[in-house]
């Protein structure tokens, strides 16, 4: 059997609320309990774990989580992100404010969920 990544566990203050601002972002249902976890199961089985029992909150550490999604997706996540007045990024590095990329002949973005977790939405793959 081919190796596939099947789950991770993201770090939260709230596991709810981090993990519904993600569904929220992605159109996606409700997160699933998955005994300690709010777990986000995205369309190829991976599941986004949300903890907020396994690290304290004044320890969790930023991580990075990159979504490849198609050009209908991405227009309605960006759309969801402004409806939302979030601010978001071209770059990773947070210094090109309310602006879109063109890496690799697609477009993205980050924005940073409520535990400050940077995520990144793109169209074509790096």
């Amino acid at each position: 059997m081919p190796v596939r990544l099947d789950h991770t566990v993201v770090n939260s203050t709230h596991r709810f609320e981090g993990a519904r601002f993600l569904t929220g972002l992605l159109g996606a249902p409700e997160p699933e309990v998955n005994g300690p976890f709010a777990a986000v199961r995205l369309d190829n089985g991976v599941t986004i774990d949300y903890a907020d029992h396994i690290v304290p909150a004044d320890q969790i550490t930023m991580q990075h989580f990159a979504y490849l999604v198609s050009d209908e997706e991405f227009d309605a996540i960006h759309a969801r992100v402004v409806e939302r007045g979030l601010a978001y990024w071209a770059d990773p590095y947070h210094k090109k404010p309310q602006e879109l990329n063109a890496m690799n002949g697609g477009r993205g973005f980050y924005v940073n969920d409520p535990d400050g977790h940077n995520l990144e939405f793109f169209t074509r793959a790096h």
